[in-house]
């Protein structure tokens, strides 16, 4: 995802400079070019052979270091970077960057630096709350900084609280969030609906299907990766959460129906790709649910059509999307589906067809509006996540 950009990572005097390591690591998987900066306090904790090792670059620690080519090399390194990324960050390097000084190669390549900038603080817990720490990372929010927040938990100086670094895939996403991906979202607001839903036939028993929720998922996460304001209704699903995603756990189809419909009103796009279970029991009380001839006999009743109240209820310059899994004459059942519902595009795929069915981390969609039908091949759920994105922002120009 980070193919042709260049990462600055800052790395200063802490004991959590080891994760740093793993971090430059995943990002070259993610194809990334890494420029990586130790401070000399830095040095005594991981050394730049380490980085060189990982990157392929060379680590810099001296801003008098002669062997590079015949240029002004922080300057020359600021313009070519995309993202600037601190961690750890000790207190001392937090204040100088928030007063702008700049005494070494770190705080002086950082300082001629105009890309976004982000910051891992990593101390002592009673470091971190003094207030003037807090007060240097409130400067640097105030000059564009991104601060990320510090984990909790035992740190290496025995003590328990605020200041630990957090994990390298959680950096990494930080990362991501800002540079994967084009903003062409930014100030929109998406709703996104995924797994399956459950309703219950008495304590123990529910009726349900075969969702995982990873389309849904996938396009929630592509959204925030765009720059869109994400809210995630999610029945019960064995995914992790998409980072920077606001996610509202349901159960049943009408929970669905009513942490949907309470939030239609405030999205510009409305991706419908949850699997609802069609129906609930009306009754199941003991002497409502019977067994005969070894089968159980359950009344049951429709739950509520989530698609077609949003259709009607729509409003002006909303883009409304939804998924229609078929077995047969899936063209025909989805176009039908896209006019009875009063939506904007359906993704129609073919249960029977290979790469498209549940479980799967591929799909295969036809994507039905009424200018017509634009059949994608097989695709990451991701991928195709981000094809669908992309016809929606086309249907709202």
């Amino acid at each position: 995802m980070l193919k042709g950009k260049t990462v600055l990572l800052g790395v200063t005097g802490g004991i959590a400079a080891y994760k740093a390591a793993a971090l430059a690591s995943a990002l070259v998987k993610q194809h990334c070019s890494v420029e990586v900066i130790l401070t000399e306090h830095a040095t005594k904790f991981i050394a730049p052979l380490t980085f060189e090792q990982l990157t392929g670059n060379r680590c810099m620690v001296d801003t008098f270091d002669r062997n590079f080519s015949h240029q002004v090399e922080h300057i020359s390194l600021a313009h070519r970077t995309d993202l600037v990324m601190v961690a750890p960050a000790t207190a001392n390097v937090c204040a100088k960057l928030a007063h702008g000084l700049a005494d070494d190669m770190l705080t002086t390549t950082v300082l001629a630096c105009s890309c976004p900038k982000l910051i891992a603080p990593a101390m002592n817990t009673g470091m971190f709350e003094n207030p003037v720490t807090q007060d240097n990372l409130e400067t640097l929010r105030r000059y564009g900084w991104e601060v990320i927040a510090p984990a909790s938990g035992r740190l290496a100086c025995g003590d328990v609280g605020a200041g630990k670094l957090p994990e390298p895939e959680q950096l990494l996403q930080h990362i991501l969030r800002l540079l994967a991906l084009p903003h062409d979202l930014t100030g929109k607001r998406v709703l996104v609906t995924a797994g399956p839903t459950q309703e219950s036939i008495d304590p123990v028993r529910y009726l349900t299907n075969h969702s995982t929720g990873k389309m849904g998922y996938a396009i929630a996460r592509m959204a925030m990766l765009r720059g869109a304001q994400v809210t995630l209704v999610s029945g019960p699903t064995a995914l992790e959460p998409p980072p920077f995603v606001e996610v509202v756990p349901i159960v049943s189809a009408q929970d669905m129906f009513e942490a949907v419909t309470s939030r239609q009103e405030q999205s510009d796009f409305i991706f419908k790709a949850a699997a609802v279970a069609d129906y609930t029991p009306a009754d199941y009380s003991d002497d409502k649910v019977k067994k005969k001839d070894g089968d159980l006999s359950i009344p049951l009743k429709r739950t509520r059509d989530i698609l077609q109240y949003l259709g009607d209820h729509r409003r002006s310059g909303q883009v409304i999307c939804g998924f229609s899994m078929e077995t047969r004459d899936m063209l025909a059942n989805s176009a039908a589906k896209l006019e009875k519902k009063h939506v904007d595009m359906i993704c129609a795929n073919n249960l029977k067809v290979a790469g498209a069915g549940f479980g799967v981390d591929t799909n295969v969609l036809t994507l039905i509006t009424r200018d017509g039908a634009e059949e994608l091949p097989l695709l990451s759920k991701e991928e195709a996540a981000n094809r669908v994105i992309d016809r929606a922002v086309q249907l709202l120009a």
